[in-house]
């Protein structure tokens, strides 16, 4: 079985981030979500599909929020661009591959911006080890 060979073109068109904290308060501990919608799958020939997304984060207590919205172009042979516009015409996933892609660029574009904004990344934070107890070395006689 061979392997697909789309080309995916990353192109971002708005960006819009906003920090909501104060400067001088301390940052609270936050839960980070993030979101990827695929809002469509338009053919633009017969090698090549356009497919506009919107990307956001969204932290809880508000902290900030950041949006980025843009197209996607792949391009590939007429089959595999037919099939991946048959796949979103009958409401399935898209590839993974093309899902993969999209969030990579994305996500990689957030973080740099918030660090700009000086704002938690929406990556897990690495948890120091905690210390752990030994057994107790006292001994129970009955």
């Amino acid at each position: 079985m061979s392997e697909s060979k789309i080309q995916i073109g990353i192109f971002v068109e708005k960006l819009s981030a906003e920090r909501l904290w104060e400067i001088e308060r301390p940052i609270p501990p936050v839960q980070i979500a993030t979101n990827l919608n695929l809002v469509g799958v338009n053919k633009k020939r017969e090698d090549t599909l356009e497919v506009p997304f919107v990307f956001t984060i969204n932290y809880t207590p508000p902290i900030a929020q950041i949006s980025l919205t843009g197209k996607a172009h792949v391009k590939g042979t007429k089959e595999e661009i037919a099939k991946i516009h048959n796949t979103y015409l009958e409401k399935k996933p898209p590839p993974p591959q093309l899902f993969q892609t999209i969030f990579n660029v994305t996500f990689m574009e957030s973080i740099l911006i918030t660090r700009t904004l000086n704002i938690p990344p929406p990556i897990p934070q690495i948890q120091p080890p905690t210390e752990q107890r030994k057994p107790s070395d006292t001994t129970y006689r009955a």
